[in-house]
C-alpha cells in the first residue's frame, strides 16, 4: 500500500488534569485497512508543542513529530500497519514531569461496493448551490454563535437552503435524467455578515459541514440516499484558499502557512501564466501567491505540513462519505507540483475515483495543459488530473448562436474549438457546460431566444465530454435582478421554502412554458442514458456550411446524427456530403418526435433547430 503523509487532529480525552488542553481535533477518527498507511496528526492547544507523544498499540507506530513556529501545535506522523485492529488506542503526551493521555478511535471501513465510483462521459451532472435550492429544515437557518443568519430579504445573505432540502427533491433531479449531483462546497463558512459565505468557498473548518446546511452525518446519509437511487455525488473542494475567519488565522502554525498579503496582494487572475513558457517571476508569483480576494487568505502548499494536511482532509472525506468525485476549485491558482501530487495520491488510493479541476481558461491550449499528460509533452509537467472544465467550449456556444454565420463565426466557432481536441490527452473526460454559478445563465446569454436555448442544450447532451447542467436551466431560468454581481445568477428555486407562492418541483406549480422546457430537458436527459453512441462514441463532424453544423456520434452498437441549423428558414441537407456515414444506413428516427427520414436522398431540417436522429 502507498504511504501518505497527511494531516489529522485527535479527539482528546485526558486522563489527568493539566493546564495544557487540546482545543481542536481533525478528523474525529480514522479507519483500519486504509489504502494509505501513514498519517499526519495535528494537535492544537496551549503549549502542546512542548509535549512529545508515545503510543503502545499493535500496528501503530509514531515515526516522527514536529513542533512549529506557534507553540500551540504538535504534528505527529503515525504509521498504521495492516495488523492494527479497530478500536481505541491510547496516546501518551509528556513534557518534563507532566504526563497525560487520550484515546483515539480506529473504525472498521464501510463496505466499498457502490462507493467512490467516479464519473465519466456516461453521466449527466446537476450542479446546485444548496443554500439556493431548497430549505428542508428551517430550524438550522440560524445557529446561535455563528456570525451570519438567514435573511431571504437580502439575496447577498444566506437564504436557508440545506441538505434536507436537497434530499427532499432528489426525485425531481432524477426525473431530469441526471445521474450525478455536484454541490458547491458544504464546508463550514462561518464568515461575517459583511462578506457572507453561503456559496461555501471561504471555508472556516475543512472537517465540518456548515451547521446551517446540516451535519457531517446528514451529508453522509444524503450521499447514501443518492447512491440508493443509482446516482452519484461530486464534492466541491478548495485548496487554494480559506476564509479569513478560519480558526488557523487566529494562530497560524507557521509563518509561511499562508502567503503574505502585504507582499503579494490580490492575484492577477491570469490563469495562462501557469503554462506560459515566457512568464516572468513577477506574474507567476502574483498569480500563485496573491489572494483571491481580501477575505480569502491564500494557502502556501509548498509548506509540507500544510500539503499533508490538505491531502489527508481529501482522503478523509472520500472514505467517510463515499463520494464519487471531486471538483477542485481554482485549480490553476495553487502550487503546481502540489496539485499534481494531490491528484496522483488521491487516485492511487481510490483508482475508480474521478477529479475535475476548475481551470477557467479561454483557449484550448492553456486549458489542455492541466489535463493529465503521462509523457510530459508540454513542459515535463504531468498534472495527473483526469478532467478539466471546458470553458473554451462553453464560451463558444452562446457566441455561435448570437451572431451571423461566416468562415469563423456562428456555428463555426464550435467546430473551431472542437478541432483543437488534439491538444487534450482525452477530451471525452472534459466536463462540458453552458453555464454555472459564476456565469450568466445560458438563457440570458442567448438573449432569451427559446430556439437557441434548445439548440444549445441539445448540443451539450450530444457532443463529446461529461455534460453538467446548472440548477434552474431545466426551467429556462432567468436572472433575478437584485443583489450583488453573483447573486442575480443564483436565485432561489420557487417552492423550495415554506410559504412560497408556487413550487417548480411540481407540474402544477410550473407555468406552461416551464413544463414545456422541463419536458424537453427531461426527455433528452433520459434518452441520453440509453444512447451508447452519445455516452461513449467517437465524434465525427463536418465543417459548418451556410449556418448548418452536422456531426455524428459513432459507437459499435449505435450511430447518432445531429444537425444544427442556425438559419431562420429550413435548409435542405445534401445527402452526398454525408455519404461516408449515411451509405451504411437507410433511415433516421428523430428522438424527439419519432418521425423518420429517408437517408437515401436529401432531407430538410427546420430553421433554428437542433435535431437528433438514431440511424438504422
Amino acid at each position: 500500500m502507498k504511504k501518505l503523509f497527511t494531516a489529522l487532529f485527535f479527539a482528546i480525552l485526558f486522563t489527568t488534569h493539566s493546564n495544557a488542553q487540546v482545543d481542536k481535533i481533525d478528523p474525529p477518527f480514522w479507519w483500519t485497512n486504509m489504502p494509505v498507511e501513514e498519517l499526519q496528526i495535528q494537535l492544537y492547544g496551549d503549549d502542546l508543542g512542548l509535549y512529545r507523544a508515545t503510543v503502545d498499540y499493535p500496528g501503530i507506530k509514531i515515526t516522527s513529530q514536529y513542533a512549529v513556529d506557534s507553540p500551540n501545535y504538535l504534528f505527529l506522523y503515525i504509521e498504521i500497519s495492516e495488523e492494527a485492529k479497530p478500536g481505541e488506542f491510547e496516546v501518551t503526551l509528556t513534557h518534563h514531569n507532566k504526563t497525560k493521555s487520550f484515546n483515539y478511535e480506529l473504525k472498521e471501513r464501510d463496505p466499498q461496493e457502490g462507493r467512490n465510483m467516479g464519473f465519466d462521459s456516461s453521466d449527466l451532472i446537476y450542479l446546485m448551490m444548496p443554500d439556493r435550492f431548497a430549505n428542508g429544515n428551517p430550524d438550522n437557518d440560524s445557529i446561535e454563535g455563528m456570525l451570519e443568519s438567514a435573511d431571504r430579504s437580502d439575496p447577498e445573505r444566506r437564504q436557508g437552503g440545506d441538505l434536507a432540502g436537497v434530499s427532499k427533491h432528489l426525485d425531481y433531479i432524477q426525473d431530469l435524467g441526471m445521474t450525478a449531483i455536484w454541490f458547491t462546497p458544504t464546508f463550514e463558512n462561518d464568515m461575517t455578515i459583511d462578506y457572507g459565505g453561503y456559496h461555501g468557498y471561504a471555508a472556516t473548518d475543512l472537517y465540518k459541514v456548515d451547521r446551517r446546511f446540516g451535519t457531517n452525518e446528514e451529508y453522509k446519509a444524503l450521499v447514501d440516499k443518492v447512491h440508493s437511487m443509482d446516482m452519484k455525488v461530486i464534492m466541491d473542494m478548495i485548496h487554494n484558499h480559506i476564509g479569513d475567519q478560519h480558526w488557523w488565522m487566529k494562530d497560524l502554525p507557521t509563518t509561511d502557512w499562508v502567503h503574505d498579503w502585504n507582499k503579494y496582494g490580490q492575484t492577477n487572475y491570469r490563469g495562462p501564466v501557469s503554462s506560459d513558457p515566457y512568464a516572468s517571476d513577477y506574474d507567476t508569483n502574483k498569480l500563485l501567491n496573491g489572494w483571491f480576494v481580501k477575505e480569502m487568505p491564500d494557502l502556501n502548499q509548498k509548506n509540507k505540513l500544510l500539503a499533508d494536511y490538505l491531502i489527508q482532509n481529501t482522503i478523509w472525506w472520500i472514505e467517510y462519505s463515499g463520494i464519487d468525485g471531486i471538483r477542485m476549485d481554482t485549480y490553476v491558482f495553487p502550487d503546481k507540483p502540489y496539485m499534481a501530487r494531490w491528484a496522483k495520491e488521491v487516485l492511487e488510493a481510490y483508482p475508480n475515483f474521478n477529479i475535475v479541476g476548475e481551470a477557467w481558461l479561454n483557449f484550448p491550449g492553456p486549458e489542455s495543459f492541466w489535463q493529465y499528460d503521462p509523457e510530459g509533452i508540454d513542459d515535463g509537467y504531468n498534472s495527473h488530473l483526469p478532467s478539466v472544465t471546458d470553458f473554451p467550449l462553453a464560451q463558444a456556444v452562446d457566441r455561435a448562436l448570437n451572431e451571423g454565420f461566416g468562415w469563423d463565426n456562428g456555428l463555426a466557432r464550435i467546430w473551431n474549438i472542437l478541432s483543437n481536441d488534439f491538444l487534450y490527452t482525452d477530451p471525452m473526460k472534459n466536463v462540458i457546460f453552458l453555464d454555472n454559478h459564476d456565469m450568466d445563465r445560458i438563457y440570458e446569454r442567448v438573449r432569451k431566444d427559446e430556439d437557441h436555448f434548445k439548440m444549445a442544450y441539445t448540443f451539450l447532451l450530444t457532443t463529446r465530454g461529461i455534460p453538467q447542467v446548472y440548477y434552474g436551466t431545466e426551467l429556462m431560468m432567468e436572472h433575478e435582478f437584485r443583489g450583488g454581481d453573483d447573486e442575480y445568477r443564483r436565485p432561489n428555486m420557487p417552492g423550495g421554502w415554506e410559504g412560497d407562492e408556487r413550487s417548480v418541483f411540481t407540474r402544477e406549480g410550473r407555468t406552461d412554458k416551464e413544463n414545456e422546457v422541463y419536458d424537453f430537458v427531461s426527455h433528452l436527459g433520459k434518452w441520453r442514458q440509453t444512447s451508447d453512441a452519445v455516452k461513449y462514441g467517437r465524434l465525427l463532424h463536418f465543417v459548418p456550411q451556410d449556418g448548418v453544423y452536422i456531426y455524428f456520434r459513432i459507437h459499435e452498437n449505435q450511430t447518432v446524427m445531429v444537425v444544427m441549423n442556425q438559419n431562420e428558414e429550413s435548409k435542405m441537407i445534401p445527402r452526398n456530403v454525408l455519404s461516408e456515414i449515411l451509405d451504411q444506413f437507410e433511415t433516421g428516427i428523430n428522438i424527439f418526435n419519432n418521425s423518420s427520414i429517408d437517408l437515401s436522398k436529401d432531407f430538410e431540417v427546420d430553421g433554428k433547430s437542433a435535431w437528433v436522429w438514431e440511424l438504422e
